[in-house]
């Protein structure tokens, strides 16, 4: 195994054959989060809907860091590093909560929603016989000692944080065409919240982003997408990059369910395949849907390294992609709405996010092959990938028979890992 980040066998600028030691070092691992959750980059916390009110908060995670997204009683959103200034505690343990501060158990330090410092027990020591005991030196000052602040932005109801304080803004960092498929979903109506999945995919973490990315496997691993037609290969679609290829989006507009003619390769297809329940495909078009002259009803967005934008059908989500070691990550889905749906519309939401999460109709193939992928990584760490479905180059297309967007995003990692 590549355990002490030696150089990759990875000829010229090529990304087309991906080494296993991109998903095996744990030292390189080590390397990824620092230059790509902790610097330069915003990473998706949360959606201002699960914090609606002052004083709400939501625990979450940047790369492996603990952090807290909170609402101040000026209605201020805030995300702070869930770390004690005194002795380094990861204070705050609850998912989700209403409190007016925070307070560390060991030692009773006490901060406002904002991260300042506002009390410290025995900070001026104790009496006793007419002295005073301990406390804190003369010059202690609470101002040098608050929480690790992060830098915000907020965008359309979802709030992104960065570590790195100098870090280019949220919309030059997503660029203007992933932009336009950001702003079509999260497009100003105010979000509402609808429920949560989490699960833990021993894989390393990039196997999530080259998944969505991926739109070679959808036709062929998930035979539900394939029976009812709402992703294949010859749907009308299109491929989007931003500048650094690290970001992306798939767009699909659905066709009708396949003949068994249609579907020669897809040696899982069962042609007599029916729903149980038909109100899983009970799809409306919405009107937020239309692009230009494009209807789409499924857009899948990738914003490089931490989170997926889902849109397919009536099912609306984001998924967090927390890294947990080289080979495991956590995977928080989030299901939403938006306050102006009638309630069938969200009963609607509710159902086809059945398709998702942990067991869902359709993801629970993606949990499994990651997982069999990283044991195949770690038993052969001197093989590699092979990305060359739709050529070697990298480039937006009119179609899905290609594999451009994971050796886009290679092409970023390799700039940014062996700068």
């Amino acid at each position: 195994m590549n355990s002490n980040n030696s150089p990759l066998n990875w000829s010229g600028d090529s990304t087309h054959h991906i080494p296993f030691g991109v998903y095996t070092d744990p030292n390189r691992h080590k390397l990824e989060l620092e230059r790509f959750f902790y610097n330069q980059h915003w990473c998706y916390v949360g959606l201002e809907a699960e914090i609606p009110n002052p004083r709400d908060y939501k625990r979450s995670s940047i790369g492996e860091r603990s952090v807290i997204m909170a609402r101040a009683d000026d209605g201020a959103v805030h995300v702070l590093e869930n770390v004690c200034a005194h002795r380094g505690m990861q204070f705050c343990r609850e998912r989700h909560g209403h409190r007016k501060e925070f307070v560390c158990p060991y030692h009773q330090w006490s901060y406002t929603l904002q991260g300042d410092l506002q009390g410290v027990p025995l900070r001026r020591g104790v009496r006793q016989e007419g002295k005073v005991l301990g406390g804190m030196p003369a010059d202690f000052d609470p101002k040098q000692h608050g929480l690790n602040r992060l830098k915000v932005a907020t965008r359309g109801g979802v709030v992104f944080a960065s570590f790195d304080h100098n870090v280019e803004s949220l919309e030059d960092f997503m660029g203007p065409t992933i932009l336009k498929y950001f702003d079509r979903l999260f497009n100003g109506r105010k979000l509402t919240l609808l429920g949560y999945n989490r699960q833990r995919i021993p894989g390393n973490w990039k196997l999530m982003q080259e998944n969505i990315k991926d739109p070679y496997h959808p036709g062929l691993l998930h035979t539900w997408f394939v029976t009812f037609g709402l992703w294949r290969a010859d749907n009308q679609s299109e491929l989007r990059m931003d500048a650094h290829h690290r970001h992306a989006a798939m767009i699909s507009t659905r066709g009708n369910a396949m003949k068994a003619g249609d579907v020669a390769q897809v040696s899982s297809f069962k042609q007599s395949m029916q729903l149980e329940d038909p109100r899983f495909l009970d799809i409306v078009p919405e009107a937020w849907w239309q692009m230009e002259d494009k209807m789409p009803t499924a857009v899948m967005t990738t914003l490089f390294p931490s989170v997926i934008l889902q849109q397919q059908v009536n099912s609306v989500s984001t998924r967090l992609i927390q890294p947990d070691g080289h080979g495991a990550f956590e995977f928080v889905w989030t299901h939403f709405g938006f306050e102006d749906d009638t309630p069938d519309m969200t009963q609607r939401r509710l159902r086809q996010a059945n398709l998702f999460g942990p067991a869902g109709f359709v993801s629970a193939d993606d949990g499994e092959v990651i997982e069999f992928s990283q044991q195949g990584f770690e038993q052969h760490p001197a093989g590699y990938a092979v990305a060359e479905l739709g050529g070697r180059d990298v480039g937006e297309t009119e179609h899905m028979v290609t594999e451009t967007l994971i050796r886009g995003m290679y092409a970023y990692w390799r700039k940014v890992m062996e700068a």
